[in-house]
């Protein structure tokens, strides 16, 4: 087991971070970690990477746990917190030389890691004339500097250009191959791109815990049909499952059902059986930025 969370419990004076958190992550697999602003996300990241000591509860990083065995853990781990803190007037290749001495790599992993995130072109500036984008590059190449198993990334891909992200993206699903990642972030199609599964946490409580298409599954969906002509929302209504009927516009419906079986036969079943048309019949998959909502939204 690469991460394993249990009952992590987080207080700031009168107020719980995080609460009774648990968790398991495998290797390899790349997972997403969500939740609005103050859900508790960067503190359940800094407690596993040994920068805040938890409360409550215990974990362990790649076998390691995160209060005995600190150390471990911190050579388990590449961390990219979500203010990535760097120097700035030091030059890209002197900035992780620097911190190649301090996790004892050769240099040539140095070179390694510049040419795995895209910053040849950029190594031989000082860190301050970079953009966001290759600076959040930096952080990611110091991260994967000691070639950890389990990397830990703060909203990874803040300030990248759609170009650079596309980048980004590919790298981190290349290295979920062979490594865990936990990334937080607050792009959902970053998240539906590069990940696994996904943790959901809101208010310090997880809220969900699954895969993308168990996230779907056992939701609403909506069928969205067009007649040859109009009907009553009271005759949709009566499909099995009917959970809302709107017309959006002219002779197009969405039908939303409650369950996640495709109910587009049944759609077309009522049609034949009263003399309709169907000019188009889709089903509309719940977005996860929709079900996001639905469960960190009162």
């Amino acid at each position: 087991m690469s991460i394993e969370v249990q009952q992590i419990t987080k207080i700031y004076g009168d107020q719980k971070a995080l609460n009774k958190v648990s968790f398991k992550i495998e290797k390899p697999e790349i997972v997403g970690f969500l939740g609005p602003n103050g859900a508790g996300k960067s503190t359940m990241m800094k407690i596993l990477t040994t920068f805040i000591d938890a409360t409550e509860g215990s974990a362990t990083v790649n076998g390691y746990d995160i209060v005995s065995n600190t150390q471990s853990v911190q050579r388990s781990v590449g961390y990219l917190p979500e203010h990535n803190p760097l120097y700035l007037d030091m030059y890209v290749k002197e900035y992780l030389a620097f911190n190649a001495k301090v996790y004892k790599v050769s240099k040539a992993r140095i070179a390694e890691v510049i040419e795995l995130t895209g910053l040849s072109s950029e190594a031989h500036k000082t860190i301050g004339k970079l953009s966001k984008g290759y600076r959040q590059r930096v952080g990611l190449a110091n991260a994967l500097l000691h070639d950890p198993d389990v990397l830990i990334l703060d909203e990874p891909t803040t300030g990248l250009d759609p170009n650079q992200l596309v980048d980004i993206r590919h790298l981190i699903k290349s290295i979920g191959k062979e490594k865990t990642v936990f990334l937080s972030t607050h792009i959902m199609q970053e998240v539906e791109a590069m990940c696994d599964r996904v943790i959901i946490l809101n208010k310090g409580k997880i809220v969900a815990n699954k895969t993308l298409q168990e996230l779907r599954e056992g939701n609403a969906q909506t069928v969205i049909v067009e007649f040859d002509y109009r009907v009553e929302d009271a005759f949709l209504k009566r499909l099995p499952k009917v959970k809302g009927v709107v017309n959006t516009h002219g002779f197009v419906y969405e039908i939303t059902f409650d369950t996640s079986k495709d109910m587009r036969a049944h759609v077309f079943d009522f049609a034949h059986d009263n003399d309709l048309k169907i000019l188009q019949l889709n089903q509309k998959n719940a977005s996860l930025e929709s079900l996001f909502r639905e469960l960190t939204t009162e």
